[in-house]
């Protein structure tokens, strides 16, 4: 049984906060006063290692933010790069993130490197498993659009120079890239474009408003109301929506319960399906007008065809790829904040006049 004991190192010698690369192996082993072979066997959970030693074992990797590469025996190019990116979004079956994704990985193609994706599903405990496990692959750079209300837990690895661009939503606790859409501007767009032919009774479905996208679509939504003089009617605001059948349940509800809008704006494009679907069953399609926020394949093909306010997902993902590879090939310039602009796309639904 080998867990070689050496004297304890100095632990200002190794201080996390002083170092500009992540820690290794041999800092834990200097840190926690035992052999290499002593630390691979911990952190590769081995058996050989008394209790006492495997504390200080993991109480060093805890202070040194060490986390252990998997694929340590397959790095052996002299850039010390794996030729892969991590891609984390919230749900890669929406056509959003499915389109975003595409665009990244057009991005990475041209570079040469491979992307590993998943979803999130707006959980934040998923998020930072599979943040950990990209960084043990020692993933080249990260994309992420957070579930989490805050970064602080990607401190450590920032420090360590792993590059990271947030998409979609603002990194919050820590400073990063991020390329994200004027979402207030948006939703301002769908709201301005139904008062402007002729409606006052205006519905809203969003997501969870915890979600920061969300928020600022009824944010705008409310703003663009106070500016046309419209007083808000929280009844008409159904938020919490997660799904199309949720929204096609709500617009349900409004119909038979009341207070009947007569126009919606959908935040995002499974709730503007939800809200097509329920209002051809209901019959009033060519009398409720919809906009929704997001494009989805054939949109255009309803009946009538749904207004969107469209993100320009091809320009989302070169903005991330142009800046995530950048940083990959040490650009070292302060973290940038690229916003891009929406456009509303008129196509029938969101012209219908009220009755």
């Amino acid at each position: 049984m080998d867990q070689t004991t050496m004297s304890p190192a100095d632990p200002r010698a190794v201080d996390p906060r002083a170092s500009v690369g992540r820690a290794t192996m041999r800092d834990v082993a200097a840190l926690s006063g035992v052999s290499l072979k002593t630390v691979s066997r911990v952190v590769n959970h081995e058996a050989g290692v008394s209790p006492e030693v495997r504390d200080r074992v993991t109480r060093a990797v805890a202070q040194l933010d060490y986390t252990h590469n998997v694929h340590a025996s397959n790095l052996r190019r002299t850039s010390g790069r794996t030729g892969t990116v991590g891609a984390l979004l919230q749900d890669l079956s929406n056509s959003f993130s499915a389109s975003l994704l595409r665009s990244i990985e057009d991005v990475a193609r041209d570079a040469s490197t491979a992307v590993l994706a998943g979803s999130l599903d707006e959980e934040a405990d998923r998020e930072r498993v599979l943040v950990k496990d990209l960084v043990s692959r020692r993933v080249d750079g990260l994309v992420l659009m957070p579930a989490t209300s805050r970064q602080e837990y990607l401190a450590g690895e920032l420090r360590a120079g792993l590059p990271v661009v947030f998409v979609d939503r603002t990194p919050h606790g820590v400073d990063a890239d991020s390329v994200t859409v004027d979402n207030l501007l948006g939703a301002r767009q769908a709201t301005q474009h139904l008062i402007g032919h002729g409606h006052r009774r205006i519905a809203v479905l969003s997501d969870l408003v915890e979600i920061e996208t969300a928020a600022q679509r009824v944010r705008g939504y409310r703003e663009a109301l106070a500016a046309a003089g419209i007083t808000s009617d929280p009844a008409l605001e159904r938020t919490g929506l997660r799904t199309a059948a949720s929204a096609e349940h709500e617009v349900r509800t409004l119909f038979r319960e009341g207070p009947a809008p007569t126009a919606i704006f959908a935040a995002r494009n499974d709730l503007a399906a939800g809200t097509a679907r329920a209002l051809r069953s209901l019959g009033l399609s060519h009398e409720v007008a919809v906009v929704g926020f997001d494009d989805f394949p054939l949109a255009d093909l309803l009946d009538p065809p749904l207004t969107v306010v469209r993100q320009n997902v091809t320009q989302i993902g070169a903005e991330v790829g142009r800046l995530l590879f950048s940083r990959i090939a040490g650009d070292t310039a302060p973290p940038r904040r690229v916003v891009i602009e929406p456009t509303l796309v008129p196509r029938g639904s969101g012209e219908i006049p009220p009755r």
